[in-house]
């Protein structure tokens, strides 16, 4: 008896010895779970999930596991700032996330303050990574001025000679996003082509008739919406009662799945915009490991991942092999990792550029499927027409645009 026990004791003691006691590494996911952006929220959140489950099935990252800990920013700047602050306190070595360029230009201000690296998922200022970006910044998706020079290029080949109409969101982005797009268009013009600013957060329904008003009035082909979350599904259902979209091209330059999801296909049927990755893509590309991800998800939600999800998931998977080659967590040696390094995960060659930090990506402008194409569909969900692309080098900021826009030549 006296033997059987020591010698459970001694396997009890090996089972102690031979479980994993590494202390798991943490990283920070700042998302809107509630407020204007929280469909895409629900991506973000869906898409880091699913890395941070596979890099912990094949070993975790330099032999210790992933956690994932979470903030709800409800798209609030000075939120996201405090954000960063808890999550810090519970050991993040990573923060990254976002839905709007000004809570990711606070939330990575303070990232910085503490030595964190911050990676932007849902940011398209050209600010982000142009005249307000740092050293511990990252922008995995694409900016405005990549959106507008696919779009610009589509619109001069298919859509010449064109009058324009703007209903931008008085914010970064929104700005950011008209200023490029009239450049790449040709369309500097403000008396002949027009616009209406709105309210950054809650516009008043009063103001986008007014602003629709104006478009209508005007001798405009193509209505620009430079908005996003509710207030673009908003500004579209007051599109369709008015019926602006059967005489009008409606441009919306960001689109995403769960923006059709929100506005309903029938709305968003015939939009044009831009889009880094859609669920197509990955076959387009021959990826596999961009076939991998979209079974996985589709056998998870029983949906299609979008861009969101996508950027999220490629984040953590490109932040945790930068740690494995630098061997370290360390802010300082992941940037090292990650600067100039080019590789391939979810679609073609993708790049995190050295001097901005920008993701170069190929870039996509796509047109909305009409709705009975897509309710033929297995999911119902296949709502992009791929109808031009464009190389990321071609598209993005140059070196020279880039320095001449910044008071400092190197990122700090």
């Amino acid at each position: 008896m006296r033997r059987l026990v020591c010698f459970s004791l001694l396997l009890l003691g090996f089972a102690v010895h031979a479980a994993p006691t590494a202390d798991p590494l943490r990283i920070g996911l700042s998302y809107p779970r509630t407020g204007n952006d929280k469909a895409e929220g629900l991506e973000q959140m869906r898409g880091a999930l699913l890395a941070v489950d596979e890099i912990n099935a094949g070993g975790g990252v330099l032999g210790r596991p992933l956690r994932l800990e979470t903030a709800n920013s409800a798209s609030r700047a000075e939120t996201a700032v405090k954000n960063v602050d808890r999550l810090q306190a519970r050991g993040v070595v990573m923060v990254f996330g976002g839905a709007t360029s000004e809570e990711v230009l606070a939330a990575s201000q303070r990232a910085r303050e503490h030595g964190l690296l911050y990676f932007a998922t849902l940011a398209y200022a050209n600010e982000v990574t142009g005249q307000h970006g740092h050293r511990y910044l990252f922008r995995e998706s694409g900016s405005a001025h990549m959106s507008a020079r696919v779009l610009g290029e589509y619109l001069a080949i298919n859509q010449p000679r064109r009058r324009y109409f703007h209903i931008t969101r008085d914010d970064a982005w929104g700005n950011s996003m008209e200023r490029a797009l009239r450049d790449s268009t040709a369309t500097q013009d403000k008396a002949r082509h027009g616009r209406r600013s709105l309210a950054a957060n809650a516009a008043r329904l009063a103001d986008m008739r007014k602003a629709l008003e104006a478009a209508s009035k005007s001798e405009a082909d193509m209505l620009v919406l430079n908005l996003l979350g509710n207030d673009l599904v908003k500004m579209l259902r007051l599109i369709e009662q008015q019926g602006l979209n059967r005489r009008l091209q409606i441009i919306v330059p960001h689109l995403t799945k769960p923006l059709v999801e929100q506005a309903g296909p029938a709305l968003m049927a015939g939009v044009i915009g831009t889009e880094t990755w859609t669920w197509r893509v990955a076959e387009l590309e021959k990826s596999a490991a961009g076939t991998n991800f979209v079974k996985t998800f589709i056998a998870q939600h029983q949906e299609y991942p979008g861009s969101t999800a996508a950027s999220t998931y490629a984040i953590v998977r490109q932040w945790a092999a930068a740690v494995e080659r630098a061997r370290s967590s360390d802010s300082q040696a992941v940037i090292q990792a990650l600067e100039g390094h080019q590789y391939q995960l979810l679609k073609g060659p993708q790049e995190w550029r050295a001097f901005d930090h920008q993701n170069l990506q190929d870039i996509y402008a796509v047109r909305v499927r009409p709705r009975d194409e897509i309710m033929k569909g297995r999911l119902k969900q296949d709502y992009f027409e791929i109808i031009y692309r464009m190389k990321g080098e071609q598209a993005a900021v140059s070196l020279e645009d880039w320095e001449q826009e910044r008071d400092s030549l190197t990122l700090e």
